[in-house]
């Protein structure tokens, strides 16, 4: 049995609270909301804070507002998430990533900030200590070797939150809470592409919010690939959104892949290939080839390489055809595993 290190563990009641004790604990404290990944993380010794912040007590960080535009506490839950109403609406990409995460269980105390500040993975990184220590551990923890690429100067551990390619392509921001102030940036601003430091967010800092702007008829989905049909993290993940104008042609197009990188990436070039024209196959196919050639998975996760980024391209266009308005429903069953009926 796997047993947690010793910890100190603090309660606040308020944000105020919380954020003076993060500050005062220093860079050796961490934030615990749902735990369902820094718990077995510390258990594998992967991290080992001296003191865990709690969160759950901090009611101000459950709250979900829609108002000409949503805010989105960053201690809901995925299944609050899932069960709201308007973020199903509202929000698809944001709702599918979200009901696809893990299980019912897991997601009854995950929490949304808490999957977007998701630690990097990797095959050689998320083992027993007793394993790692048996290849002298790796670039990520406490080694001086990253074992997928070994020449490589920096940790190729790949990032796998499924909700934040979600709320990216959905041009979310995020608010970010210390003693010294508030600050707002965009969420793809949040990410470094280093699986060791892919936060841009400081010690003393607490993610509190994500905020979206009026859906203003915009249109969005979510694509996962994973060997079983639930639990699993992603090995490849799109998400795509976009309006439409009545003559079928589209405008504000973002596609984000997600699981082939330390940190989601926006397929930029290939979203501005389909600005200004309709959805037709030819156009689809352009964009999703272009789109591909920004998967370049390493061999650190599920499935072989090669084959993550081959089906790359294929998970772009059905995420396209999607919001073009095809029937996609045996294709989720096939490729996703997931009919996304129902929470």
């Amino acid at each position: 049995m796997m047993r947690l290190p010793r910890f100190r563990y603090r309660a606040p009641g308020d944000l105020g609270e919380a954020l003076a004790v993060l500050a005062g604990e220093g860079p050796q404290a961490s934030l615990l909301a749902g735990g369902t990944d820094l718990l077995p993380n510390m258990k594998r010794r992967q991290q080992v804070p001296s003191t865990l912040v709690a969160l759950r007590r901090v009611r101000e960080l459950r709250e979900a507002v829609h108002d000409r535009g949503t805010s989105l506490g960053a201690c809901l839950t995925l299944t609050d998430l899932v069960r709201d109403d308007r973020v199903r609406a509202d929000w698809p990409a944001l709702w599918q990533a979200a009901v696809q995460v893990a299980t019912p269980h897991l997601r009854n105390m995950a929490t949304l900030g808490g999957n977007l500040c998701l630690d990097t993975r990797c095959t050689y990184y998320d083992q027993t200590e007793d394993w790692r220590r048996a290849i002298s551990y790796c670039l990520k923890k406490d080694g001086t070797t990253c074992w997928v690429a070994p020449s490589s100067p920096r940790c190729l551990a790949v990032s796998s939150t499924d909700t934040a390619p979600a709320l990216i392509a959905l041009d979310a921001r995020v608010t970010l809470r210390s003693q010294a102030g508030e600050r707002e940036v965009g969420l793809g601003e949040l990410y470094e592409n280093d699986g060791m430091r892919y936060l841009r967010r400081r010690p003393d800092e607490t993610l509190t919010a994500v905020r979206l702007g009026p859906p203003a008829g915009r249109r969005s989905t979510y694509w996962k690939l994973r060997r079983r049909g639930a639990f699993d993290f992603p090995v490849l993940s799109v998400a795509a959104a976009a309006r439409f104008a009545p003559d079928g042609t589209a405008d504000d197009v973002r596609i984000v892949l997600g699981a082939v990188a330390s940190r989601p990436l926006p397929a930029d070039d290939a979203a501005a290939l389909l600005a200004g024209r309709a959805l037709t196959d030819s156009a689809i196919a352009e964009a999703a080839d272009t789109a591909a050639r920004h998967a370049k998975p390493m061999d650190n996760t599920d499935f072989t390489l090669h084959w993550r980024k081959r089906v790359a391209g294929e998970l772009v266009a059905l995420a396209l055809r999607e919001l073009r308005g095809d029937d996609v429903r045996e294709a989720r069953r096939r490729v996703a595993r997931h009919d996304l009926l129902g929470p």
